[in-house]
């Protein structure tokens, strides 16, 4: 085989790294936005944030004198020619509505007297920082108890040795079997001593701490209810001792035939046995809340519903004037250049993506109206393909967009994506969303007779009677879905 050299003429698409930014930056959730702003701000000098919240405190000037007001920068110290104009109207990311109010020049004089004055806030005299109380953990509470309770020091340290072996619900996971094998053979300590400081440790406050099962913890709280009459604490206790599983599915008929009792008796000892609390240690859980901060806001006017950017999680950006007179003196000579072009495509791919999200949750809006008027129930069939379409973007650019974007409405918070559903035949050959459909699964259950709860056939059969032509199995996965249980758990005396 001869080998030749040939050249061809092609074309091809490649991702500019802008473009690769500018996609980067569209699919981040508002936390991991400003999560990599830090990092690149912490990386690029010539990009600088005007919503930065140290912008109030004490900083040490060039000089080596301290001022309380925010640092100026080059462009706001009264230079007005066109060198460092440029830099910060036509590459900055500001809110029209938050002008930056910047010092005089020459307020850089500072005292003890004024740092006094301004450290102390209007309603407290003293200004003493508060400081969070420390939260009292499960077992810290214990122990504060085993040491008031348990004057041995050998069977405080039993105590001790259960309290270490609970879990965050406060169940002892570990058999008494399992503990007393990994004793150490030289301290001779027996089963009986174990019981006893499991007994001792059940005695404390939560109630039901120290259960080996969900039995044991429900029990333990029954016999420590006050003003409970004798009959119903013995039927409570034997029900969750004994008939929990058969409790547990709601099987009254079998309960009722398993203690020999009436409807009132058995209704008596369920009001009992429903307030225990199955997890007694997560009353000391420490999980912080996640909040979800909205990137858009939807509000009625004039004209109709109006959507607009949350102007709360926008940061302002704009390019460093100081830096940017000194590339321009130098005629772009330097290291800075490469970071100045970074800047500027930062910028714009911010603002871009502010933007496009804006478009794209106004034409949600747009399509679905009547949700905003009437609720869930009123939602309409939408895919990512109508938006696209609508807006000229690609369909991943609208999925990029609805993802971990969330949405501020009259009724409630919303990820964008909530208001994309299929779409469900009706009889009179239209279309009707999967979300109005659960929002309409959720009204009938709400108000069924908890005596006699709806089987998923009948919530079908009651859909078809207003036209919508839905499968028992599809009634059973939209219910999961709502996290709403299965008929014979809804089912109540």
């Amino acid at each position: 085989m001869k080998q030749t050299l040939q050249l061809r003429i092609s074309q091809h698409l490649a991702l500019t790294p802008q473009l690769q930014q500018s996609i980067r930056l569209l699919q981040l959730s508002t936390l991991e936005l400003h999560q990599e702003l830090e990092q690149i701000l912490a990386d690029n000098p010539l990009l600088e944030r005007l919503d930065d919240p140290l912008d109030h405190s004490v900083r040490l000037l060039a000089d080596g004198a301290v001022s309380t007001t925010p640092a100026p920068s080059a462009s706001d110290t009264g230079n007005t020619d066109s060198t460092s104009g440029p830099a910060d109207m036509e590459n900055g990311f500001e809110h029209p509505e938050m002008p930056d109010t910047a010092p005089a020049p020459g307020d850089t004089d500072w005292s003890f007297d004024d740092v006094a004055r301004t450290s102390k806030a209007p309603e407290d005299d003293d200004a003493r920082p508060q400081l969070e109380a420390h939260e009292t953990t499960l077992r810290e509470h214990l122990l504060e108890q085993c040491c008031v309770t348990v004057d041995n020091l050998r069977d405080r340290a039993l105590v001790e040795l259960m309290i270490d072996a609970l879990n965050d619900n406060g169940y002892l996971e570990e058999s008494l079997e399992e503990i007393h094998a990994r004793l150490p053979a030289e301290l001779e300590i027996g089963m009986d001593e174990l019981s006893i400081a499991l007994k001792l440790m059940q005695s404390f406050d939560p109630a039901g701490v120290g259960a080996r099962d969900a039995a044991e913890c429900l029990a333990l709280q029954i016999r420590r209810f006050p003003k409970v009459p004798m009959v119903t604490r013995r039927m409570a206790l034997t029900i969750v001792e004994n008939h929990l599983v058969l409790f547990a599915q709601r099987d009254f008929n079998k309960l009722k035939k398993a203690l020999d009792c009436d409807d009132e008796d058995l209704r008596e000892a369920q009001t009992v046995i429903k307030q225990c609390n199955p997890h007694p240690g997560a009353v000391f859980a420490t999980d912080a809340s996640d909040y979800v901060v909205p990137d858009v806001i939807v509000k009625r006017s004039k004209a109709g519903w109006q959507v607009t950017l949350n102007h709360d999680v926008m940061p302002r950006l704009r390019v460093n004037a100081m830096y940017a007179n000194i590339l321009k003196q130098s005629k772009g000579e330097g290291s800075l250049t490469s970071q100045l072009q970074e800047a500027k495509w930062l910028i714009k791919n911010m603002r871009q993506r502010f933007d496009t999200i804006l478009r794209v949750a106004q034409a949600i809006v747009d399509r679905q109206r009547n949700f905003f008027s009437h609720g869930a129930v009123a939602m309409r069939p939408l895919v990512l393909r109508e938006i696209a379409d609508t807006l000229g973007l690609h369909e991943s650019t609208i999925s990029r967009v609805t993802t971990q974007k969330y949405m501020l409405t009259p009724h409630g918070m919303f990820e964008l994506k909530y208001f994309f559903g299929s779409h469900v035949a009706t009889e009179a050959g239209g279309e009707a969303s999967s979300t109005a459909i659960r929002a309409l699964i959720k009204q009938l259950i709400g108000a069924e007779d908890p005596k006699n709860p709806f089987s998923d056939s009948k919530i079908a059969d009651m859909l078809a009677e207003q036209g919508m032509v839905v499968a028992r199995r599809t009634v059973a996965k939209y219910r999961e879905a709502l996290k709403i249980p299965p008929v014979n758990l809804r089912k109540s005396l």
